[in-house]
């Protein structure tokens, strides 16, 4: 099966990259190794995130974060899970139980893939994709399918489970660490496996982002990838040849002469 957790997770990690806060991937929150998804921790410097995902605006010092793939549903269950692991990382990172951090400190959310259908009635939306729900303690619930398709939202739309949402993710989200960026390809990967048809491929990925990107690099490292062959193509003598003076163009003639009378 799928792993989406880890795939979300390692995800997560990228877009926080050169921000002033720390991913931290299924902590350990007690001996009989309960793990919350995500943890977000905003440290004592570096940048804030930017762009920002809808939904992510007004991070605290601490963000968990539980995670409900489309194979998934996000139940109360799993919200009453996710203020169980709040109350026990809590307690793991204050002084002792007689000094808690305060709580606002701590910001819950739950990342949706689908629009969590039985927790309706409880739900509250304040913009397109993002709700409140309160379940002993306040959760924003984010539904990644919902999520409007704009650049700050690329990273939503790659675990959106729509095509055309994931293509427009692929296009739009920029990758801050070189060796996370293969986990688009497990995403297509993923999706394929799980019956969820793409006909947008890594291939079509790699292929508009690089042409969308063509005019931040220098002539001569696009020129360097073709051979001489593969660079005139398409070109008349007359437009080659315009490229030479007269002298040059003699020149060569002649020096063709010689060759050819030896």
């Amino acid at each position: 099966m799928t792993d989406w957790h880890r795939i979300f997770g390692l995800a997560l990690t990228d877009l926080f990259t050169n921000t002033k806060y720390q991913v931290e991937l299924e902590k350990d929150l007690s001996i009989q190794q309960q793990f919350l998804d995500v943890v977000i921790i905003e440290q004592a410097a570096g940048p804030p995130l930017t762009p920002v995902p809808e939904g992510l605006e007004n991070l605290a010092k601490h963000n968990l974060l539980t995670y409900k793939s489309f194979q998934e549903t996000l139940n109360p269950w799993a919200l009453k899970e996710l203020v169980g692991h709040y109350t026990t990382y809590r307690k793991l990172v204050s002084p002792d139980l007689n000094h808690l951090r305060p709580e606002e400190e701590f910001r819950l959310y739950a990342a949706s893939t689908r629009y969590p259908a039985n927790l309706d009635k409880l739900l509250t939306k304040t913009q397109a994709g993002v709700y409140e729900v309160e379940c002993c303690h306040p959760i924003r619930v984010l539904v990644l399918s919902q999520f409007p398709e704009t650049p700050n939202n690329a990273f939503w739309q790659l675990f959106s489970a729509k095509e055309e949402k994931v293509r427009y993710g692929g296009e739009h989200y920029q990758w801050k660490q070189s060796d996370l960026n293969s986990l688009l390809n497990q995403l297509f990967e993923s999706y394929h496996l799980e019956g969820i048809v793409m006909s947008y491929t890594v291939d079509d990925y790699v292929r508009e982002y690089t042409k969308a990107h063509l005019q931040y690099l220098a002539p001569e490292d696009v020129l360097s990838r073709f051979s001489p062959d593969q660079r005139l193509q398409g070109l008349s003598p007359d437009e080659v040849l315009q490229r030479f003076s007269p002298e040059e163009i003699e020149a060569y003639l002649t020096k063709l002469k010689s060759q050819r009378s030896h």
